[in-house]
């Protein structure tokens, strides 16, 4: 067990050495050091940091020179209007001290003062903002969250110039102490969600958060689901428009990826652009990207039920073309598409993790090679190839969707093998079922087609123009639903 947490709440003494030594006991590390100076009048004063996060010239500079060149203070009020610091706070007890400097932030002890002040010169290597590679668009702005959570508020609070806008600051992680951040715009968002994630979130008993997908799997209502249960996004621009139409965000310490709630499933099928280009670009976008999950979900199955059990669904030519192709193969067609697809999977796992300068090289030589040579010597046939292509490139219209996707094509073609056609449609009966029933945070996964929502369809499958989106979703549930009025119209408009 941590030793913070197993020592009780010790305030400190006012004798320096004495309570140097607490500190040093509780932080026994090699890289905890200790910095001593005296004021002009001889008292002694020090500072408790962690090296390495730790700014020590800034420390050095704003808190130990105008001390030394001072008479010492008799109260840590007073010693706070010494400093430089416009970031200082108490610390009352060494358990909260010491928290503290393992943040980054160093502890002022005063000698003759039983109080200890913290000083804000937390230091932190952070990466360039820049556009993250898992949303990259042609048009929109290319700024993507990075690791540290200050920075992330900063790029929302740039957007969002709202005294409406909060951030609720908490704590995960017993041995990590991440510090996550619930942000909402007051009087948009809904008030029970956010005190619902509140108590969600401070009641995580876990030893460390790494990321946000930990606090994502906690605020999951259903966390064993195959879908999703918390949208996620690493754009500044997309998070500040979902809490503009009254969802709330969660940030984590540590992590480029923002949650937000409640999740619906037409969230995956929309992008950053449509809302940059013309209505009718960004509807027929996303009825493309629609086609395409469905491709992916169903070509594979429908192929293998074809093959088996309806040779009259296929046209007499291509009939003949893959009959050819499938005499004296070693496999039924079910497991050929079976094996095929692990092959896939396989191969975008080896390409993702893999160098860049050798994952082009694994790519072509799986792609193409391998799969002409597998035809070539009979393991499997060509229509069988051309089939898992389309479905593995269809997949990846929807990016956030391609781990479910991949779950749930493999278990239909293991249905279309077992059972057929009657087989596909009965798995797609049970995957709309547990669809319709399921929601996220009162919110149903398949808003706004069910239950019907008129209103919201408007920015679903299809996109308006701006002038008739001037309500926020109704599915949400927001106080104030005018989103937008219009002050000027043209003569013919």
């Amino acid at each position: 067990m941590d030793k913070i947490q197993e020592q009780r709440p010790q305030k400190f003494s006012g004798d320096i050495e004495k309570d140097i030594e607490a500190v040093k006991k509780i932080l026994s590390a090699d890289d905890i050091f200790v910095y001593r100076f005296a004021t002009k009048d001889g008292k002694t004063c020090a500072s408790v940091y962690a090296d390495g996060i730790t700014d020590k010239e800034l420390l050095g500079e704003m808190a130990a020179k105008p001390l030394s060149l001072a008479d010492a203070p008799k109260t840590a009020e007073e010693a706070k209007k010494m400093l430089y610091f416009p970031e200082t706070k108490p610390a009352e007890d060494l358990q909260t001290a010491c928290n503290e400097i393992l943040s980054g932030n160093p502890l002022l002890l005063i000698d003759g003062i039983a109080e200890g002040i913290v000083l804000g010169t937390k230091k932190v290597s952070l990466r360039a903002i820049m556009e993250p590679q898992t949303s990259i668009t042609v048009k929109g702005p290319r700024e993507g969250f990075i690791e540290d959570v200050k920075t992330n508020m900063s790029l929302i609070r740039r957007r969002l110039k709202t005294p409406a806008l909060r951030f609720i600051t908490l704590e995960a992680g017993r041995a990590s102490k991440t510090a996550v951040v619930v942000a909402y715009l007051e009087g948009i968002a809904d008030e029970k969600i956010v005190k619902e994630i509140e108590e969600r979130i401070s009641a995580i008993d876990i030893d460390g958060v790494p990321d946000s997908s930990y606090i994502g799997k906690f605020l999951a209502k259903k966390p064993y689901s195959l879908f999703k249960q918390v949208g996620t996004t690493e754009k500044p621009d997309i998070l500040c428009a979902k809490m503009l139409e009254g969802r709330v965000a969660v940030l984590a310490d540590g992590s480029p990826i923002a949650l937000t709630l409640p999740y619906m499933l037409a969230e995956d099928f929309q992008s950053s652009q449509d809302y940059f280009v013309s209505p009718y670009r960004a509807t027929i976008s996303r009825i493309l990207r629609l086609a395409a999950v469905v491709i992916s979900l169903f070509l594979p199955a429908f192929y293998v039920a074809a093959e088996l059990f309806r040779l009259q669904l296929l046209p007499f030519g291509l009939l003949m073309t893959i009959s050819g192709s499938v005499q004296d193969l070693p496999l039924s067609p079910s497991l050929e598409l079976f094996f095929l697809l692990v092959v896939l999977e396989v191969l975008i796992e080896a390409s993702v993790r893999m160098p860049k300068y050798v994952a082009l090289a694994l790519s072509v030589i799986g792609a193409l090679v391998l799969g002409d040579t597998a035809v070539k010597a009979g393991i499997v046939s060509s229509p069988a190839i051309i089939i898992v292509a389309l479905s593995g490139i269809s997949a990846y219209t929807v990016p956030d969707l391609t781990g479910t996707i991949s779950v749930i094509r493999l278990a239909y073609v293991v249905v279309a093998g077992s059972i057929g056609t009657y087989g596909i449609l009965l798995f797609t009966a049970l995957l709309f079922y547990y669809l319709v029933s399921s929601d996220s945070y009162g919110t149903p996964l398949l808003a706004p087609f069910s239950p019907l929502i008129k209103k919201d369809l408007r920015d679903s499958i299809y996109k308006s123009n701006i002038y008739s989106l001037d309500t926020r979703p109704a599915v949400l549930k927001s106080k104030n639903k005018t989103r937008l009025k219009v002050r000027y119209k043209e003569k013919n408009g």
